[in-house]
């Protein structure tokens, strides 16, 4: 039959400590009684032993008596006490059996200052970590399920009509077609590059990589882009912006944001692109003129699938995956982004290591 803890710790508390001091203490009245006997016995010239057993018979009597009650105290205060300190391990048990249920809401006691108190508080920061994710979770594959819904249902909508005849197969039906089928493909292209992102902290290949020139590797690639909108680009590097990143993942963070900033300018708005050393890292900003972003939605543009004008972000093709993408690759390289934004200018940086 196996003890429970509480059990275990009384046990081991109180019978070895009351079974020591008992019989310390019969030792000693054995040995300091035969002490003093034996003075007498040399003072007085008489025999000790029948006082001497009658002594030792009436002080063992009376010890076991006091260690049996000195045992049912301890066993008394012991409980209590372990009662006590175990209680928050018993809600920890509890609780890791309702987390593994699947209720991520549990939560302990923490108010204690030692180190179960500690171990409380971080059990309850598992559990908000555990309820954030699953939050995240569920989320996302709402956000998925409502962005592949709206291409899917047109092209369900489209090929009936198409096969009922209703709808002619002519040139502009096959290119909204091709458009939706597209942005299926964009999306799960974006899923894809989440997905890496997110394992982005295992499979870095860092290596000394010119800030400067990354940035003027994807501009070029975009220079058409931003022509056919008559977006004038304008840039000011520092002359040494040396990082150790990846260069694929750099290159992906730089392409995220310039499309960012292509997407959202409009027609003959200006970009500028900048970058600003400081004591231990490199920072790079990503300004654009155009309407802004709401301050209520400014915290949360780097969230998976969030878009601050939804229907404004469907017609430009974007899901809120970018700048997921983005808080996700500079993180696993020890960097950190953020966003301000008031009416006519919105500014997205990213800061890394140099």
């Amino acid at each position: 039959m196996k003890l429970r803890l509480h059990w275990k710790l009384m046990l081991a508390t109180t019978i070895p400590v009351i079974a020591v001091i008992t019989g310390s203490i019969w030792l000693a009245f054995d040995q300091l009684a035969a002490d003093y006997f034996m003075v007498l016995m040399d003072k007085y010239m008489v025999s000790p032993t029948d006082t001497h057993r009658a002594f030792l018979t009436a002080v063992h009597r009376y010890l076991l008596w006091a260690s049996l009650v000195a045992l049912l105290l301890a066993f008394a205060l012991s409980y209590l006490l372990t009662k006590r300190v175990l209680r928050p391990l018993v809600q920890m048990s509890e609780a890791s059996h309702q987390i593994a249920a699947g209720n991520f809401t549990a939560r302990v006691d923490a108010s204690q200052a030692d180190e179960i108190g500690e171990l409380g508080t971080a059990f309850n920061l598992m559990g908000d970590s555990l309820e954030k994710l699953e939050r995240l979770r569920k989320t996302m594959v709402a956000d998925v399920a409502h962005e592949l819904r709206t291409p899917l249902t047109n092209l369900r909508g489209y090929l009936e009509g198409l096969s009922d005849g209703v709808i002619p197969a002519d040139k502009q039906t096959l290119e909204m077609l091709q458009q939706e089928n597209l942005r299926l493909v964009t999306l799960v292209e974006g899923l894809g590059q989440l997905a890496r992102a997110d394992a982005a902290h295992a499979y870095l290949e860092r290596q000394p990589l010119d800030l400067q020139e990354c940035a003027r590797e994807i501009l070029t690639l975009y220079r058409m882009n931003f022509e056919e909108k008559g977006i004038s680009v304008t840039t000011n590097f520092v002359d040494q912006a040396n990082v150790q990143a990846d260069r694929d993942k750099l290159l992906q963070v730089i392409r995220n944001l310039v499309e960012n900033c292509w997407k959202y300018t409009p027609v003959g708005g200006e970009v500028t692109i900048s970058s600003t050393p400081a004591a231990r890292s490199i920072r790079i900003d990503f300004i654009n003129s155009g309407p802004g972003i709401a301050e209520k939605d400014l915290p949360f543009i780097f969230e998976r699938f969030f878009t601050a004008d939804p229907s404004r972000s469907r017609e430009a093709g974007g899901a809120g995956i970018g700048l997921a993408i983005v808080k996700q690759l500079v993180e696993a390289h020890g960097g950190q982004v953020g966003a301000q934004s008031v009416p006519g200018e919105t500014r997205i940086w990213f800061e890394l290591p140099a």
